[in-house]
């Protein structure tokens, strides 16, 4: 895997894409410290055929209602996952 720091990522930009497209990994470092990676994009996402569960699903009128207040108290007042230090 190459590391690179970020002028050197500027200024051969093009040239690290190319690389990354042919496969390899690279690592774009800002005063040593890893910061980014460069990685081939391995698929592009498929077509989506919109409108292809039409009249199978039921979805019912009370849909967009809201929610009863003892869910809307787990949303508000639950815990936050992951559990962070920073928060």
């Amino acid at each position: 895997m190459l590391t690179i720091n970020i002028h050197e990522a500027k200024t051969h930009f093009s040239r690290f894409v190319e690389k990354a497209a042919a496969g390899e990994e690279i690592i774009i470092a800002k005063a040593g410290k890893p910061i980014a990676k460069l990685v081939p994009l391995h698929s592009l996402p498929s077509h989506r055929n919109l409108g292809m569960f039409k009249g199978q699903l039921n979805v019912p009128e009370d849909f967009d209602a809201a929610l009863p207040k003892n869910v809307a108290m787990l949303f508000e007042n639950g815990p936050i996952e992951p559990f962070s230090e920073d928060r």
